[in-house]
């Protein structure tokens, strides 16, 4: 099992202080130093960066304020991303000033809004300003837009961090959009299951920017049976292990829970699906959402699949047997383990959604007629 690690404790903190008062946020920045800070917010900022047709890399200075304190960070725009280095740049086009703690509230806090900002161009000789100008604009605008809130849709989110979560393979994101949107500002612990790119040590992980990027103050963690040191993000961390260990999940639900979210899209294995949601339910805090993708394996043998009332346990003959769950109470006979837990079954082709919540209310008066 991969040990559980408080690394996500500093950003944790940060996102916590940004939706308090200007008190909390200079707390935290005294707590964890203002270069530490500066750090972590320019990272958040360098994911949050739209790609954007540049015929010249560009370079950006990005000076962050804390008293008399002034962090510089160096930009590089470039049509492959933008990177960043400590330090104040040479020739830059353009800088940017802000404060450290403005910075940390637009991108982190509950209230949303552009920090106070100072952007001074440094013209170049008169000759070169006629291409200047557009590769300068397009630069400028590409980091300061990722100051801002990022509403963009959870469709264009998949098309642009890569994941198959909408178009071609899978329609899911329109059903996401519709039960995560209220939880957009909100601080999140997401767990996604299956991170992606198999063996590949780098490859995988589209899913996970997309998350990161939706859920703006959210923390989001993979979990994978291939270790992937090279799937990272600000607000990202992903584990190694098997989706059907049951010690695995009960460590990850104490170390890292209780989850808002968590989302199965593993082995697609009906008995994997189905320990996974066995032994992470109990750490999805009440109200939260557990989300099954793919759901048409459960039909298909080689995924351990067959007809919902064959031998073996499905996916589907699990979540139909979860609205009889629902309705415990008309029933009768011994609720089941999910029965008083499970508040709502939401089933679109190929993905399930299951809302926890208490499902303990009477149910029909005794008066009503059960026999025909």
């Amino acid at each position: 099992m991969t040990p559980l690690r408080p690394s996500d404790e500093p950003v944790a903190r940060l996102v916590r202080a940004a939706g308090g008062d200007a008190g909390d946020r200079d707390a935290a920045v005294a707590a964890l130093g203002a270069a530490a800070v500066a750090g972590l917010l320019v990272e958040e900022v360098l994911a949050r960066c739209d790609p954007l047709p540049a015929d010249r890399p560009v370079r950006l200075g990005l000076d962050l304020l804390h008293g008399d304190l002034v962090l510089h960070h160096g930009l590089t725009v470039a049509a492959g991303g933008v990177t960043a280095e400590a330090g104040a740049p040479d020739g830059p086009a353009g800088r940017i000033r802000c404060s450290l703690t403005g910075l940390l509230r637009a991108l982190y806090g509950t209230r949303r809004g552009l920090p106070d900002v100072e952007v001074e161009m440094c013209w170049p000789p008169l000759e070169a300003v006629p291409g200047w100008i557009g590769a300068a604009s397009r630069a400028t605008e590409c980091v300061l837009g990722a100051f801002g809130p990022g509403d963009a849709g959870l469709d264009r989110l998949a098309v642009r961090y890569g994941s198959d979560k909408w178009g071609a393979l899978h329609w899911y994101t329109p059903h996401y959009d519709r039960h995560f949107a209220a939880l957009r500002d909100e601080p999140v612990r997401l767990l996604e299951i299956g991170v992606g790119g198999y063996a590949d040590p780098d490859a995988g992980g589209a899913s996970l920017r997309m998350w990161q990027r939706y859920f703006r103050r959210g923390l989001i963690y993979g979990l994978d049976v291939f270790a992937k040191p090279g799937v990272t993000g600000p607000r990202i961390r992903v584990l190694r292990g098997d989706q059907a260990d049951p010690d695995l999940l009960a460590e990850i639900g104490r170390g890292l829970g209780p989850f808002d979210i968590v989302i199965d899209d593993g082995s697609h294995v009906s008995r994997d699906v189905l320990a996974s949601l066995r032994g992470l339910f109990p750490h999805l805090r009440p109200g939260g959402l557990y989300a099954v993708e793919d759901l048409q394996t459960s039909y298909w043998p080689a995924f351990g699949g067959g007809p919902p009332d064959g031998p073996a346990e499905t996916t589907v003959g699990f979540l139909a047997a979860l609205v009889d769950g629902l309705h415990h109470q008309e029933r009768g006979g011994e609720p089941g383990p999910f029965d008083r837990t499970v508040a709502g079954l939401h089933c679109y082709r190929g993905l399930a959604v299951v809302e926890k919540g208490a499902n303990t209310g009477p149910g029909a008066p005794a008066w009503v007629p059960r026999e025909a």
